[in-house]
């Protein structure tokens, strides 16, 4: 097996022009576990560690794909709740300080955790090649179980996102607290001045998916303008709404059964602490006036 170490993104992307059977690594978090267990035998490994551009993220926001969770979690908390929200709830402190976004999009599996976050805030995902470069919304990126949208030549570069403009929360299932793959998982975006809402479900389906249906359906339900405690009938029904759109299978950890009932739990708990922060802050403007 050879190991290509690029220190550029130029040379990074020559190498994988050249060599499109190589495996870009970078934290290895999920590269290293399929080479142990003999999963992959790939003819070589780009490392893309020592790639500067790779490394940084800059105000837009612009996210680079080697930055780790800890990054995210410490540097970007404020303006990607959901984001920091969802990496923290990756592996352990180890695999948080190695992991990164790009490597959980170039893995493409169902359970990774951040995808229905990336999902729910309308992320896009900037690819590039020798050829040039392409932005791919995230929706669009998810092509099957641990299949993408890239080309063989191709490396994720950067994941591109909208500083959050309302509240965000991410929640997930799992068979122990810490250090496990989600049995499901489910993320909500509240885009107040558009009047929208982003909601996705992961490890529920043969790729993580937005539940569009109840989008529409709690779009249309809520007073954005003038905010009012939530009825338990909203809750119940967008609950439902985003169980339905997910097409689970039985597992080892976890029944489909399982797996639909927990979303619609968690569609219903997210719901009430997102709109919640949205009246505390509503709430909150209208006292400072006062004061």
């Amino acid at each position: 097996m050879d190991f290509l170490r690029p220190e550029t993104l130029a040379e990074a992307l020559e190498l994988k022009a050249s060599r499109p059977d190589a495996v870009p690594i970078a934290g290895g978090t999920d590269v290293m576990v399929e080479l142990n267990y003999d999963h992959r035998r790939p003819s070589a490994l780009l490392d893309l560690t020592r790639i500067p551009e790779l490394q940084q993220w800059s105000d837009g926001l612009r996210v680079g794909a080697g930055v780790p969770y800890v990054r995210i979690i410490d540097e970007l908390g404020a303006e990607l709740p959901g984001l920091a929200m969802a990496s923290r709830t990756v592996g352990s402190p180890q695999i948080r300080n190695r992991g990164t976004v790009g490597g959980n999009l170039g893995a493409a599996s169902p359970a990774g955790d951040t995808h229905p976050v990336l999902l729910a805030s309308d992320a896009v995902i900037e690819v590039a090649s020798v050829r040039g470069t392409r932005m791919i919304p995230a929706a669009e990126f998810y092509l099957g179980v641990k299949r993408n949208a890239l080309e063989q030549d191709e490396l994720i570069v950067a994941v591109h996102l909208t500083p959050a403009k309302g509240p965000q929360q991410f929640s997930k299932v799992g068979t122990r607290n810490a250090m496990v793959i989600a049995v499901c998982s489910f993320a909500i975006s509240l885009f107040p001045q558009e009047n929208r809402v982003g909601a996705a479900v992961g490890s529920a389906a043969p790729t993580p998916r937005r539940a569009r249906e109840a989008e529409e359906f709690l779009a249309s339900a809520l007073d954005f303008r003038n905010p009012k405690p939530l009825l338990d009938s909203v809750k119940r029904e967008f609950g439902e709404l985003v169980s339905q759109a997910a097409s689970p299978i039985d597992d080892v950890r976890g029944s489909a059964a399982y797996r639909k009932h927990a979303l619609a739990v968690m569609a219903r708990r997210t719901l009430g602490w997102a709109w919640q922060e949205l009246l505390a802050k509503k709430n909150g403007s209208e006292e400072r006036p006062c004061a």
